[in-house]
């Protein structure tokens, strides 16, 4: 039995329909690292769990802010493309970014084999071989070429670096 703010308890099915939606939640999130190849015609295969979350809603592939690409479920997209529209236009680095998420943007889309292209020019930006490194962050994912991504996780396991980098932000719980 759990009681809620209002001191109403909650029995049966309630009990077990909080908890589904916590598992559904959980399952939103793009979490975990994953290695895939990438094929001669630039096919990528994307794992199990990142393409349910995608297979649900749609998706994007684009740019990301270091040199690698972002994929975003069509909300994280509209929330982020939201937020942009609203920056004003006459402000340089809005039109920058805004330059940076359309023009680099692609729907993503799945073959029966459950991969999706990645187009040239996206490769090239991110410097993607035949190798990649498939990273959750949360409300998206990020693909890395091997070697960027090592460079990555050097400076991710530098925790005196960590300590002071991440001091400012507010990573409280509430």
């Amino acid at each position: 039995m759990f009681v809620g703010e209002s001191g109403e308890k909650w029995v049966g099915r309630r009990k077990t329909g909080v908890l589904a939606l916590i598992r559904i939640m959980e399952q939103m999130f793009f979490l975990g690292q994953f290695y895939h190849s990438l094929d001669d015609k630039g096919r990528l295969t994307v794992p199990a769990r990142f393409r349910e979350i995608l297979l649900t809603e749609g998706g994007f592939i684009m740019q990301g802010f270091e040199q690698n690409l972002m994929v975003l479920p069509s909300s994280a997209f509209n929330a982020y493309a939201h937020a942009i529209q609203k920056m004003n236009i006459a402000d340089e680095s809005a039109r920058l970014l805004r330059r940076m998420l359309y023009s680099s943007a692609y729907q993503v889309e799945f073959d029966k084999a459950g991969r999706i292209l990645v187009p040239q020019v996206l490769r090239q930006y991110a410097c993607i071989g035949t190798e990649v490194v498939f990273a959750g962050n949360g409300d998206y994912f990020e693909i890395w070429s091997v070697e960027e991504w090592k460079l990555q996780t050097e400076k991710l396991q530098d925790s005196e670096t960590n300590a002071h980098r991440f001091a400012t932000l507010n990573l409280s719980s509430e």
